[in-house]
Order: C-alpha cells, then sequence, then structure tokens
C-alpha cells in the first residue's frame, strides 16, 4: 500500500500537504526509514537545542518534538479506532492546547528521543497488524473522513514536515 494507492476521499484535503512531502512508497517501509532518519537527526542535537525557537511565541524544538510524538499517538488511535469498525466520530485536538501543558521543556533529550522510538514502534507493529481490508475501513476524525492507511501516511508526512521545519526553520 503507496501513498499512490490513497484516495482523497480518505482524508481531509488538509493533509495533502503532508502525504505530498512522502515518497510513493509502502507505508511500512516509509514509517521504518524516518524513524532512522528522525532517531539520527535527533542524536545529533544538543541539551541547549532543545530551549531553541526561531521566533517570538514559536514552540521549542522540545516542544515540537513532544507535539510530533502526541500526534504520532492521536493518528494511531484514530487508525485503531476506525480499523477495529468503532463509528464513534472522533473529535478534533488542539495541538496548542496541548504545548504548554505538556512540559516538554523540562525534559531530557534522551527520554524525548526514548519516548519517540517507543511510539513509532507501537505505531509500525499497528499497521503492520492490520490486514487489507481493515487499511481501507473509513471512520470520521476531526468532522472529516478518515482510512487508517490515510492516518498512517498523514502520521508519516507530519514527522516529515516537522524534520523539514527543523532544519529550515530552526537552522538545525
Amino acid at each position: 500500500m503507496t501513498t499512490s494507492q490513497l484516495l482523497t476521499s480518505e482524508y481531509n484535503p488538509f493533509y495533502q500537504t503532508y502525504i505530498d512531502k512522502l515518497p510513493d512508497e509502502d507505508l511500512i517501509s516509509i514509517l521504518k526509514d524516518q524513524k532512522k532518519e528522525f532517531v539520527i537527526f535527533l542524536k545529533g542535537l544538543q541539551e541547549e537545542d532543545l530551549k531553541h525557537s526561531y521566533a517570538e511565541g514559536k514552540w521549542t524544538v522540545a516542544q515540537s518534538i513532544q507535539h510530533v510524538i502526541d500526534t504520532e499517538r492521536i493518528f494511531q488511535y484514530r487508525a485503531l479506532t476506525i480499523a477495529r469498525e468503532d463509528l464513534t466520530p472522533i473529535a478534533g485536538f488542539d495541538q496548542d492546547a496541548y504545548v504548554p501543558v505538556s512540559k516538554a521543556e523540562r525534559r531530557s533529550l534522551s527520554s524525548l528521543i526514548k519516548e519517540f522510538e517507543v511510539v513509532r514502534d507501537a505505531g509500525i507493529a499497528l499497521f503492520e497488524s492490520f490486514e487489507e481490508e481493515m487499511y481501507c475501513k473509513i471512520g470520521e476524525a476531526s468532522k472529516s473522513q478518515l482510512s487508517p492507511r490515510a492516518a498512517g501516511f498523514i502520521l508519516a508526512g507530519h514527522q516529515k514536515h516537522h524534520l523539514v521545519l527543523f532544519k529550515s526553520h530552526y537552522g538545525l
């Protein structure tokens, strides 16, 4: 299952920019390759980098990493819920409300890396557990249609988006 197999009816058009950042490859391969790439990037940071923000009012590096982790968990939950045919609409989440209460600025770089690895590994295991028809189920999240496969590609594209921002905006 690759990004070219996704139908635009499987996700909110807002997420197209994330999906467009991905290669037309298998979801599991993308998730595994990205995990390695992101961890290598994170291990190249210094503790003091975590406090850096590229502009007044923008998230710090630590907050952005925590946001990536939180978003992974949320989209994994969405994929699981929809794959299990729970038709309960899934509410959206306010990313800006999550950041200050995450206390990411109190975290060490090694703890953030460890959490990312564990959460991504859980996601890989989840997506590997789905049978083909489970990937194509349609549910509702944030008042839009969503399939489990779209959720997987979105979380991968979201992580890629933030890696690009770390390099382009944060200068890392």
